[in-house]
């Protein structure tokens, strides 16, 4: 049995939970206040600030004038802060994120006196595979955490392995991060009870001393902890105060032979709480819409605009990583709190909405303005169509895109506008009044192209881009003035929009680049490119030579890819009860599943050639809620049309999918479901740097069962049926690897429940979250739908999954009309087999000056060779963190070879 001790001293800050984020800081001020006080009169006090760098900025907001006291204890070693921003949930955002996240609290801790160097991770809802190689690449050799950790590891520490093959030593807080308090709940006890402990776990500890985590949520340390410690130690059991990180630095064998490989989400020690992945589905969508816009932002930023808009992209960094918060982006608190955590993901995206489109402002003023200017984020070629509002030409008249290397390509109309837009009649006293409406030039949107003014008549001809010359407001209202007293009476006045559609284009964009075209009257298409299969569409069949849809009897989708493969079944929709909570799902003891539609319609909607449309129609009869007792679902139902828009566009080997439903039933959850053609074994799915196979089941043996439900971000894969994602999802493979089914809502009124059967314990308090039922909201999920004998990798799931996420950038040129369209241009290209690139980006350094980052991952078990192009000469390799590690040579281009599974980080000068 061990004779020796290491208390650390902590609390876990949840910045938001069941309380919203100002509440928790107001205790977390008075708690900090505590924890300075402590340390200056204690001098062998020593204190671990939960790993993450909010609660310190949190409190410095609040507190400037205890600025110098916290950075002379972090100084001194008795204050140990980050290396996070904030602990966050490893699943539900991207990897870029993560690493944003290290990097900020990293930098943050560095002006305090520097960062914990121990990835500290006590309280994340499972671990990801790259996890090791993130916190290694950033210079971090030690790891800490509690949960996810599967039966193998029999100690108190293991060897942490990447699928890259890099390693952390991982200090397993098999009791939790607050297992020390029951050897201080009483104090004059604690000798005795230490004692107790240490024979309970000796089988874990081996020849290294006790790990006691001194802490727990949203509580500073008694103060007296210093003393109640010197008093119990002695002989027989020799107690140390000590942060996180000297602990495993100071006190403990590097050797561990245990050794455990990829994410960490096993239920076997305890809970990691899957029901967060599919609670509030706005919450992982409005974060998957903030990590897009903000990497489109940066992008724009790094390679189309001479302004460094910096403080804006960090002002953004800042708020989406605060929203990864495990008990924020989640959907775990209460409703109050998620709408905070909502509001700050739309500020995100709307700050870097700005950032993105001041960029584009730049090359778009050399576009005239009756043309467009189409940027594309991805760093490899691609032809893409993009929605523009066009002039509709005369009658039997084609429309034609024209490209500045004269190249014509075809254009498909979708709808068309109101060309009326008002007719009024006013007495002539009131004419100046309609006049009121026009701000300079601009009426109803657009701007004034001429007027006709006759005898108790006034015409507005409006258009997007005038061409009759100037106008002059001042002159209008002197005429019109006269007009009226002329002619006194009834005036009719109406306002008329050029004839307008919305047309689709095909735009081929260079890597990381740019391309303009104007739409107007031709002969026909002239583009040098290979015509592809035409996009059509029948009365329940869309094809286009890659891939085919048929829509079945029952409102299903019978799925044919190009090399033959077919799914059958696709889209069937099953609806269950949940009588669980915003932690984890759980079925009604005496369950109705409802998958049958009571009637079907179907819509062709458009018939090509670039896009064709059906919609779908299935109209359920889902049960209103749960029974009283939460047993049973309820006897009264409610119709609910579910609407699935079903598309496929020209060159894309994909089905587009998408569904949405006004949700008007509480507690229940509904899944879509892709049958398989035969059983599967395992599935695999895409995000954080890698690709995650998983089987049928998962790990037991706490107090959770281990509902083998599972996270994939950008794509999820099983069999022949690969699924393109638009935003954090939930996934099953139900019926014995015989379907896979994916999560579309998961409702219900709690964040936690105290009897639960699927978890021993509470989650949390029983407090109520109407929200979460998503009563009155209208939910819509989109997809894409993948089919290939060769699975992920034949269909080139990595790539498809960038193109089906990131649309192309469209926005009007503002150089006049006579200008001349310019040449396409071409930005950063990366060329690679299965390369993930997740951030290209403006850095500066104080002696290299300026240059664009590239964080590329090799997301494959034989890793790839990659053939970087643009505008460089020099080229360095660079950490996690930044800092320099090599430069490399660069001759026409730069050559890399990633190992499997690798991330590497270049800048590029």
């Amino acid at each position: 049995m061990q004779n020796s001790a290491v208390f650390v001293p902590h609390f876990h800050w949840d910045r938001e939970w069941y309380e919203p984020f100002q509440v928790f800081r107001h205790r977390l001020v008075a708690a900090l206040d505590t924890v300075l006080e402590t340390a200056e009169a204690q001098p062998d006090f020593r204190f671990t600030v939960d790993g993450q760098m909010a609660a310190i900025e949190d409190y410095l907001e609040m507190r400037p004038e205890n600025r110098d006291r916290v950075t002379a204890l972090v100084r001194a070693g008795r204050l140990a802060i980050g290396p996070w921003l904030i602990l966050l949930d490893e699943f539900l955002c991207s990897g870029e994120t993560i690493v944003r996240n290290l990097q900020m609290g990293w930098a943050a801790a560095a002006e305090l006196g520097g960062a914990m160097p121990l990835g500290y991770l006590p309280d994340m809802f499972g671990h990801i595979a790259q996890m090791p190689q993130i916190l290694r690449r950033a210079g971090i050799e030690h790891a800490a955490l509690w949960r996810g950790v599967p039966s193998s590891v029999d100690g108190h520490a293991f060897r942490w392995r990447a699928p890259d093959g890099s390693e952390v030593r991982t200090e397993y807080l098999f009791d939790g991060y607050d297992n020390g308090l029951d050897v201080l709940l009483v104090p004059d006890q604690i000798r005795r009870a230490l004692g107790d402990y240490a024979r309970m776990t000796a089988e874990r500890w081996g020849t290294d001393p006790v790990l006691a985590m001194a802490g727990t949520d949203h509580n500073a340390p008694d103060p007296q902890l210093p003393d109640w410690l010197r008093q119990a130690s002695g002989d027989e059991h020799t107690i140390t105060l000590a942060t996180l990180d000297a602990y495993v630095r100071e006190h403990v064998r590097d050797e561990v032979s245990a050794v455990v490989t990829g994410e960490l989400r096993s239920h076997v020690r305890g809970n990691i709480l899957p029901g967060v992945l599919s609670v509030r589905l706005g919450l992982k969508q409005r974060m998957a819409l903030a990590e897009r816009a903000i990497d489109h932002a940066e992008r724009m930023n790094a390679l189309w605009s001479q302004r460094d808009d910096s403080p804006f992209l960090s002002l953004a960094w800042h708020k989406i990583i605060e929203s990864t918060a495990h008990d924020s982006v989640v959907g775990s608190g209460t409703d109050e709190t998620c709408e905070q955590v909502a509001s700050r993901l739309a500020e995100a995206a709307q700050t870097a909405r700005a950032v993105r489109d001041a960029a584009l402002a730049e090359p778009a003023a050399l576009v005239p303005g009756d043309g467009y200017l189409v940027a594309n984020p991805l760093p490899f070629e691609r032809t893409a169509l993009v929605e523009v509002d066009v002039v509709v030409p005369p009658a039997h008249t084609a429309l034609i895109a024209n490209t500045a290397d004269g190249s014509a390509y075809p254009v498909q109309l979708v709808s068309h506008s109101p060309t009326v837009l008002s007719d009024e009649h006013v007495d002539a006293s009131q004419l100046e009044r309609v006049l009121r409406r026009i701000h300079r030039r601009e009426l109803f949107g657009r701007l004034i192209d001429r007027y006709e003014l006759t005898a108790n008549s006034l015409v507005f001809h409006l258009a997007e881009v005038p061409t009759s010359g100037p106008f002059d407001l001042l002159v209008l209202r002197r005429e019109v003035a006269a007009a009226a007293t002329a002619h006194p009476g009834q005036w009719r006045v109406r306002t008329l929009a050029q004839a307008r559609a919305t047309a689709l284009v095909p735009v081929h964009v260079p890597a990381s680049g740019l391309a303009g075209f104007r739409v107007g009257a031709g002969d026909g298409p002239t583009g040098p490119e290979t015509p592809l299969t035409p996009a059509t569409a029948t009365a329940d069949t869309l094809t286009n030579g890659l891939v085919k849809v048929v829509v079945a009897d029952d409102g299903t989708l019978d799925v044919t890819g190009s090399d033959g493969t077919v799914l059958s079944g696709v889209g069937r929709l099953v609806d269950g009860g949940d009588r669980g909570d915003s932690y984890n799902y759980a079925p009604p003891a005496r369950d109705v599943l409802v998958s049958e539609p009571t009637r079907i319609t179907v819509d062709v909607l458009e018939t090509g050639p670039l896009r064709s449309r059906l919609r779908v129609t299935r109209v359920y009869d889902w049960p209103a809620a749960l029974s009283p007792d939460r047993d049973l679902r309820s006897d009264r139902t409610v119709p609910t049309p579910v609407e699935m828009l079903v598309e496929v566009r020209v060159g894309e080997p994909f089905v587009r999918v998408s569904t949405a439903f006004l949700n008007q039933s509480a507690d229940h959850r509904l899944r879509f479901h892709l049958p398989l053609p035969r059983p599967v074994t395992t599935s695999a799915s895409a995000g954080q740097f890698a690709v995650t196979e998983r089987g049928l089941t998962a790990e037991g043996g706490w107090g959770e069962y281990p509902i083998p439900t599972f996270p994939a971000d950008s794509f999820v894969s099983a069999g022949p049926a690969t699924v393109l994602l638009d935003h954090s999802s939930e996934y099953e493979l139900v019926g014995d690897g015989t379907s896979l089914a994916i999560t579309l809502l998961r409702a219900i009124g709690s964040i936690s429940v105290n009897i639960h059967p699927f978890r021993d314990e509470p989650a949390a308090g029983e407090i109520p979250a109407p929200g979460a039922q998503e009563l009155g909201m209208r939910i819509e999920n989109r997809f894409a739908v993948v089919p290939s004998a060769s699975g992920w990798q034949g269909a080139r799931a990595v790539a498809l999954a960038e193109e089906f996420r990131n649309d192309v950038l469209v926005t009007r040129g503002t150089a006049p009309t006579t200008h001349r369209l310019t040449r396409d241009a071409g930005g950063v290209r990366v060329d690679g087999q299965d390369i993930h690139v997740s951030s290209i980006r403006r850095v500066t350094d104080d002696e290299q000056g300026a240059g664009t980052e590239v964080r590329l991952t090799s997301m494959s078990d034989s890793g790839s060779r990659v053939r970087i192009t643009g505008p460089f000469t020099r080229a360095t390799t660079v950490d996690l963190l930044g800092r320099p590690i090599s430069p490399i040579a660069v001759q026409e281009c730069l050559e890399l070879r990633l190992g499997p599974w690798e991330i590497r980080t270049v800048v590029l000068r």
